[in-house]
């Protein structure tokens, strides 16, 4: 079972990752992920994750307080609003966006009413 958490625990870093360069995947919520996996698989795995210059305080601060930093909330509403402009430039059908603005501002409400880091 350890190869198997450490195994999502590398997949979900690299879905992070990813995500840092594309504005549609998440990065914070896939390094949630990978702390949970590396925890029950590996301590060398979950240690480097939590000491990471860049992830480890967002990860700290998520673990502690339950607390988004403002400069990733400011991040994740441009992407947002990013992601819903391509959306209403390429034409999408109505239907479909009053369903990606509804779960869009269920995100932005959820990200922003978060305690800051």
């Amino acid at each position: 079972m350890r190869y198997f958490f450490a195994g999502l625990g590398i997949l979900c870093v690299a879905l992070a990752m990813i995500g840092v360069v594309l504005p549609l995947l998440p990065t914070v919520p896939f390094l949630l992920l990978a702390t949970f996996f590396f925890a029950r698989s590996s301590s060398r795995l979950h240690g480097w994750l939590l000491s990471h210059n860049t992830f480890g305080p967002m990860i700290m601060d998520w673990n502690e307080n339950g607390a988004i930093r403002p400069g990733a909330k400011k991040a994740a509403t441009v992407s947002v609003a990013a992601v819903f402009m391509i959306s209403l430039i390429a034409g999408l059908a109505t239907h479909i966006l009053l369903i990606q603005a509804a779960t869009l501002s269920a995100v932005m409400l959820f990200i922003w009413t978060r305690p800051n880091g």
